[in-house]
């Protein structure tokens, strides 16, 4: 399995890393590749053309405002 090594963390990096690892339940390492795994299967082209094919999907149409429904709702 290939490993990877980084140098160079900054120490606000460094503790906001384990900060977000300690919030999570996992170790450092498990949080780096859990967010290295899901920016690279963002950045995917196949993602991407996803993600737009969504935008076309759904341009030019409009959308309730659902405060409003439940605002007025509430107030039966």
């Amino acid at each position: 399995m290939p490993s990877l090594s980084l140098r160079g963390l900054s120490e606000q990096t460094y503790a906001g890393l384990r900060d977000l690892a300690r919030r999570n339940h996992r170790s450092m390492e498990e949080q780096v590749r859990v967010l290295i795994e899901r920016e690279v299967g963002l950045a995917q082209p196949d993602s991407l053309e996803r993600a737009r094919q969504w935008r076309e999907h759904f341009s030019g149409r409009s959308f309730p405002n659902l405060q409003s429904d439940l605002r007025a709702d509430r107030s039966r």
